[in-house]
C-alpha cells in the first residue's frame, strides 16, 4: 500500500490497524509530510502493528513494558540505533495522536526511553577528497556538465539529497548568489552560493540543460521547472542523484560507502572549523534541534586533535 494513497476513514470499532491508516491520512492531509517521510512512518507503524498481532496484543491496550519488549527485540535484531529511534518516535507520535483524538486515555509509549546510542561520528570528505570528486566529471558531455553542477551545489549548500532533487530554476537567485531550499515539513531556508557553484550552474544552463530537455518526448511543467533533469528530460529523483554520486565516488577512488549526506556533514564541519557559530550552522542546515547540529562540533574537535597529533613534535 502506498502511503500517499491512504484515505482517511472513521473506524466503527477501535481497531489499531485501521487507526494506523487513519493516522497516516492525518499525516498526509493535515501535517502535509513529504512522500519519503510518509513511507517511513508507514513502514515503521505497519511493522509495529504486525508485531502486536503476532504477540496477540491490543494496540490500544498495550503496556509500556510490552513496548519495551518490542524495543528489546529491535536491539537484539541489531538494527541501527538511528533506525530504532525513528521507529520508536513513530510509535510515540501515533499514541499522542490517539490520546488527543480520544481513541485511548493512556499514552502507552510516553514512559518508554530510547536505548542509549553509541556515539558515532558521521563520515565526511575532506577538502582534497571533494576536489577529487569534482574533478572526475566529464565536462565534454551534457551529463558530465550537469553532474559537476549538481556536485558543486551539494558542496555549496550542504543540502539534503531530497532538497537538491526538488530544486527548481526559480529557487536559485544568480544575482544574490543564493539558493532557496525546502527542508523537512516544507520549511524554507536561504543558503548562500560561492562563485564556483554559480559558474557551474550557468555552464549547465547554457550548454547542457537545453540538450537534455530536447530529448524529452513528453514533459510536465514540474520537469520543465526542475534544475537537474535526466537524459530523458525528466526531473532527477533523489535516488537517481544518489546513483550519480556513487558513480563519481568510485571514479575518484574514494570510499565506496560514502553517500551524498557525507557532503552535508563536510559542509557543516568546514563551517564550524572556519569559525562559524553553531546557531548559524543550525539555520543553514535546516535543523529544528540544536543538538542535531552539535555532533559537528565533535567532528571539528577531532580534526584539531588529528592535526595536533600529526604536527606536534612530542605526539609520537
Amino acid at each position: 500500500m502506498n502511503a500517499i494513497d491512504v484515505q482517511k476513514e472513521q473506524p466503527q470499532q477501535q481497531d489499531f490497524s485501521v487507526l494506523v491508516k487513519q493516522y497516516l491520512a492525518y499525516l498526509k492531509d493535515v501535517r502535509n509530510l513529504s512522500v519519503h517521510t510518509l513511507r517511513a512512518y508507514q513502514g515503521d507503524l505497519e511493522a509495529y502493528d504486525a508485531w502486536l498481532q503476532r504477540q496477540q496484543i491490543d494496540g490500544l491496550d498495550v503496556s509500556h513494558r510490552q513496548i519495551r519488549s518490542w524495543l528489546a527485540e529491535q536491539v537484539r535484531a541489531r538494527y541501527a540505533s538511528s533506525t530504532i529511534d525513528r521507529r520508536l518516535s513513530a510509535i510515540r507520535d501515533i499514541y499522542r495522536w490517539l490520546v488527543r483524538e480520544g481513541f485511548t486515555e493512556k499514552d502507552c509509549a510516553a514512559a518508554v526511553a530510547s536505548p542509549k546510542r553509541a556515539k558515532t561520528l558521521p563520515h565526511t570528505l575532506d577538502a582534497v577528497s571533494v576536489e577529487k570528486l569534482l574533478a572526475v566529471c566529464d565536462l565534454s558531455s551534457s551529463e558530465g556538465i550537469r553532474d559537476r553542477a549538481y556536485l558543486e551545489l551539494l558542496a555549496a549548500t550542504g543540502g539534503r539529497i531530497s532538497e537538491i532533487s526538488a530544486l527548481n530554476i526559480s529557487d536559485i537567485d544568480m544575482d544574490l548568489k543564493q539558493a532557496r531550499l525546502f527542508g523537512k515539513g516544507s520549511k524554507e531556508r536561504i543558503v548562500p552560493l560561492y562563485p564556483e557553484a554559480i559558474k557551474r550552474l550557468l555552464d549547465y544552463y547554457q550548454f547542457a540543460r537545453p540538450a537534455l530537455l530536447a530529448k524529452a518526448k513528453v514533459q510536465s511543467d514540474a520537469d520543465r521547472q526542475a534544475i537537474f533533469i535526466s537524459t530523458r528530460g525528466k526531473r532527477m529523483s533523489a535516488d537517481a542523484l544518489r546513483v550519480r554520486f556513487s558513480h563519481y565516488i568510485k571514479l575518484a577512488g574514494l570510499d565506496a560507502s560514502l553517500t551524498p549526506h557525507a557532503m552535508r556533514h563536510s559542509y557543516a564541519t568546514e563551517l564550524l572549523s572556519g569559525g562559524a557559530d553553531i546557531r548559524s550552522v543550525q539555520e543553514l542546515l535546516g535543523h529544528a534541534d540544536l543538538s542535531t547540529t552539535q555532533i559537528y562540533t565533535h567532528l571539528s574537535i577531532e580534526r584539531l586533535k588529528d592535526a595536533a597529533r600529526q604536527a606536534h613534535p612530542r605526539a609520537e
